[in-house]
């Protein structure tokens, strides 16, 4: 028989082996863990300064990046110029209508930060009863305002 020490000793000797490989020590049969990216990552302690600054330069950078992406209001005025420009008769009302047509006309004059707003799934989402087939200019800038 073994004695208690002993039991113990090969019960931690087992919990470490275990664990290890738990822990990633062995290599998994299954490959596809490794491919599964991270998308959490723990903000830094105060102690951590560098990490604390490098967090704060990402986010700056990222948010610079997202503000060159915005429309500026000489934009916008030129893509209200182009929508009205091109609108398409007859009006309904006091509502100016465009065509898919134009639609895209407008996309390829409007410049390269409003190229994402000038695709079919944004005229679908935007088409409503218009027996012509077209979108209201108004509804479509409020949406490029909310969006952009």
């Amino acid at each position: 028989k073994k004695s208690e020490q002993e039991l113990k000793d090969e019960e931690m000797e087992l919990f470490t082996k275990y664990y290890r490989e738990w822990k990633g020590g062995k290599k998994s049969d299954n490959m596809s863990y490794t491919n599964i990216p991270r998308f959490y990552y723990r903000l830094p302690a105060e102690d951590e300064v560098l990490l604390q600054k490098l967090r704060e330069e990402s986010r700056a950078v990222f948010l610079q990046r997202k503000s060159r992406e915005l429309l500026d209001n000489e934009e916008l005025q030129n893509l209200w110029f182009l929508l009205d420009k091109h609108q398409t008769s007859p009006m309904i009302g006091e509502e100016a209508m465009i065509n898919y047509e134009n639609f895209l006309k407008v996309g390829e004059k409007a410049g390269p930060k409003c190229k994402q707003f000038f695709t079919a799934k944004i005229f679908a989402k935007l088409l409503h009863n218009d027996p012509y087939g077209r979108i209201s200019i108004m509804q479509f800038f409020n949406y490029v305002m909310r969006k952009g």
